[in-house]
């Protein structure tokens, strides 16, 4: 099959993401097309990636890309999505979908007209978010009560929330709490500060309440690059609970079993496989597979090629609805914890 043909819009660090796939798998997806405000900037990031730079939009639809990939500030998603909208071009967009709910619901109005836009949400496809989902799913819980989720912020922890509750568009009451405090200093996107410092930060806990079924987040901002804050998942059932990487059940009563999730990786000691993951298992059972068996991705990037990938599919990787939805909850999250009140989130029309 001819690789699948994407246009990018943008060039910065995220965007980077996407282009490394194309380069690791190029078999599979290929870079047909770059364009950015300042055209120079393009050319550039093109010849770095090996592709054309276009002045505009127009050259990547004459290009006959599948799809494009929009990796721009979010403040600059409306006017951009609804150009590509006027050209006929599906989109995959960057988190978040927007910054406000008004934006939102005018690129809803887009989505009611006819555009395929699909939102890059990567997290609950990354190896082990998705072998947790597996063992859900499976049931092995049972029936899923609660989940605390400190992973990522805002609309990443409410995405993994809502998944591993199995909750769409269903209302939430909500409370929020912000604390400040210090902390010492992680790495960057650019590497280690020269020397120790300790910086301000800000954790943000959510409670959100979905009637019989209660989903916490907690997230503090140096959490993603720092060595020393671990991210921790608890997924309760009604059998039993997800603990980081353990899955503790009662199958049989009166005979609790306590598995570990491990990986699988090649390319260690004697392997010659090359170095990449394999798999996720829970005991004999094995939850999840690379789709890109030897292509030295992390795992977020794999999580990205699987949302590429599904592009190609009627259902796509993660619809705008459910986007909005993720970030419609952690805006309302964030001014419960600024106002100290509680709210009521209220459906959307996307989630009709």
């Amino acid at each position: 099959m001819a690789p699948i043909r994407f246009g990018m819009v943008g060039g910065g660090w995220r965007a980077e993401f996407f282009t490394r796939v194309a380069r690791e798998l190029p078999e599979r997806f290929q870079l047909a097309g770059v364009v950015q405000r300042d055209f120079t900037k393009a050319q550039a990031f093109g010849a770095r990636w090996g592709a054309p730079a276009f002045a505009d939009y127009v050259g990547l639809k004459d290009a006959g890309v599948d799809f494009v990939v929009v990796s721009v500030k979010p403040d600059a998603h409306l006017a951009i999505l609804t150009e590509l909208h006027r050209l006929g071009l599906a989109v995959l967009c960057e988190t978040p979908a927007a910054l406000d709910l008004p934006t939102m619901l005018e690129l809803w109005k887009l989505v009611e007209q006819g555009f395929r836009l699909h939102i890059a949400e990567q997290y609950l496809f990354q190896p082990l978010h998705a072998s947790r989902l597996k063992l859900i799913a499976d049931g092995a819980l049972g029936q899923v009560s609660s989940a605390r989720v400190s992973v990522a912020h805002g609309y990443h922890g409410v995405s993994l929330m809502r998944h591993y509750l199995g909750i769409g568009f269903e209302p939430a009451t909500i409370r929020g709490k912000s604390f400040a405090a210090h902390s010492l200093e992680g790495p960057t996107r650019f590497g280690w500060p020269e020397s120790e410092r300790f910086a301000a930060t800000t954790q943000l806990m959510g409670e959100f309440d979905f009637g019989g079924r209660l989903g916490l987040f907690d997230f503090t901002d140096v959490q993603y690059r720092s060595p020393v804050h671990s991210m921790h998942v608890l997924v309760r059932g009604d059998r039993g609970e997800i603990s980081d990487f353990e899955l503790r059940v009662m199958p049989t009563y009166g005979q609790p079993v306590t598995r570990p999730i491990t990986r699988a990786d090649g390319g260690r000691y004697s392997d010659l496989y090359g170095y990449a993951i394999k798999s996720m298992s829970c005991g004999d059972d094995v939850l999840w597979s690379n789709p890109f068996p030897g292509a030295r991705l992390m795992d977020d990037e794999i999580a990205i090629a699987v949302a590429m990938e599904r592009m190609m599919t009627p259902e796509g990787p993660y619809p705008f609805a459910l986007g909005a939805q993720d970030q419609y909850l952690s805006l309302l999250m964030t001014e419960a914890a600024k106002t100290g009140e509680t709210l009521r989130s209220e459906r959307q029309p996307w989630a009709g």
